[in-house]
């Protein structure tokens, strides 16, 4: 099939690269000179393991291009995903100004029966709105479906490739079955494909992410409620994660969640019941607790060094998480802020994030090349993302470099037993010392 795909960000770049890999001829389209040039290249603005090898080679099968010329790609393409940032807005709704901006000009561009995809993360109504602004613009025949993503930054390529399920919000037959063919190829071992009423596709995927950050939050409160009763939160980890209702996934407590999805989908499912008049008491309760998660991290140091006022910290990871380079709503930025704050100065080290780091930390923190040179004459570690080169290190070495031997532990990468035989203070979440 000829498809166009308008926005290469995480989704988008992703989405095109895995449609090409199918065989399907695909357009990106962005508005950003340097970003397209850059595609064109053969090189991604972002790290996301597996994609650069596939924009590679699927550029290299002529499958696959980069374009800034919207009209001339629709125009060529029977399936037009809208694939562009909806992010959070003033009062925490999703701000979806771009996905009607390009609808309108989709409109103006189809010179024939095309289905247009909001794979965009857009809340209940749009996709009526957006077949509205395609009718003022056109009077040939379309149909607009919906067709979340739900897929993990730092697995996104498997995730897209071999997807669990695919959901398609449509409220036309003909739109429903050019995307059950489209999918066909990633659904031969099984998953669904799930057809649905518009409404009801757009509110799984604000679902889907708000039911994993209450299972982040969740954890996190019950592994507080550990450290107060003196518990392992690893034990009661095994115990519920062993329970077949339960399951193992998004279980580990931490300093909470972060990124570009399931910060700004909890507030705009949140503004979604707003709207009708429903005030979701557990949404602002998940919120809550991830955003005093940070602050009892801090807590802790406080705790342990009374003033931070010229203290050294040492940090090993600034992304929101591991396997990808994206900072947006990331722990670390707030914990750190604090730091600078209490008047301490921190080194960091991060495998890939260093670059968006420094667009917003600047030179208010030393960025260092590597996980020992982050621990230099410091007071402390503070572990903030679970990458693995992390998991391993050597504790003599460590200890050898830093002023004193203490570790806050904000992914519980290691076990107090094991720390305390190698010399070290460490204090981690849910967890004794």
């Amino acid at each position: 099939m000829r498809i166009t795909v308008v926005g290469t960000g995480y989704v988008g770049l992703v989405v095109g690269a895995g449609l090409a890999e199918h065989g399907n001829d695909v357009v990106c389209v962005d508005i950003d000179p340097e970003k397209v040039r850059t595609l064109q290249r053969g090189r991604i603005p972002i790290f996301e393991p597996g994609l650069e090898e596939l924009v590679k080679r699927n550029r290299s099968e002529k499958r696959l291009s980069f374009t800034l010329e919207l009209t001339k790609a629709v125009r060529r393409s029977e399936i037009v995903f809208i694939a562009v940032s909806t992010p959070e807005g003033a009062s925490g709704d999703a701000d979806i100004g771009q996905v009607y901006a390009v609808a309108r000009d989709i409109g103006r561009a189809i010179t024939g029966y095309t289905v247009v995809v909001i794979k965009s993360t857009v809340p209940v109504g749009t996709a009526t709105r957006v077949r509205e602004a395609i009718e003022r613009e056109t009077k040939h025949p379309f149909s607009v479906v919906n067709n979340p993503e739900f897929l993990k930054q730092g697995a996104a390529v498997d995730d897209f490739l071999k997807p669990s399920r695919v959901v398609v919000g449509a409220e036309d037959s003909r739109g429903a079955e050019v995307l059950k063919r489209l999918y066909v190829p990633l659904t031969r071992t099984g998953a669904p494909i799930l057809i649905m009423d518009h409404a009801s596709a757009e509110l799984a995927k604000y679902a889907a992410n708000a039911m994993l950050a209450t299972r982040v939050s969740f954890m996190n409160e019950i592994a507080n409620v550990a450290e107060q009763v003196g518990a392992n939160i690893d034990y009661v980890r095994q115990a519920i994660a062993t329970d077949p209702r339960i399951g193992s996934a998004f279980l580990f407590p931490g300093v909470g969640y972060g990124g570009s999805c399931f910060p700004k989908d909890v507030k705009a499912l949140q503004s979604t019941a707003r709207a009708t008049g429903y005030e979701s008491k557990l949404l602002a309760a998940v919120v809550a607790v991830n955003d005093n998660q940070r602050v009892r991290f801090v807590e802790k140091l406080k705790g342990h060094f009374g003033a931070l006022n010229g203290k050294c910290f040492g940090v090993w990871g600034l992304a929101f998480k591991p396997r990808t380079d994206d900072m947006r709503e990331a722990p670390s930025v707030p914990i750190i802020e604090q730091l600078l704050i209490e008047g301490a100065e921190v080194q960091a080290y991060d495998p890939q994030a260093e670059k968006a780091a420094r667009r917003i930390f600047g030179s208010d923190l030393s960025f260092v090349k590597g996980s020992y040179d982050a621990i230099k004459g410091v007071d402390a570690l503070v572990i903030l993302t679970e990458w693995n080169e992390f998991r391993e290190p050597d504790f003599e070495k460590m200890r050898s470099l830093m002023r004193s031997p203490v570790i806050f532990d904000g992914r519980n990468l290691f076990s107090p037993e094991q720390m305390r035989n190698q010399g070290f203070t460490y204090i981690s979440i849910g967890r004794q010392s």
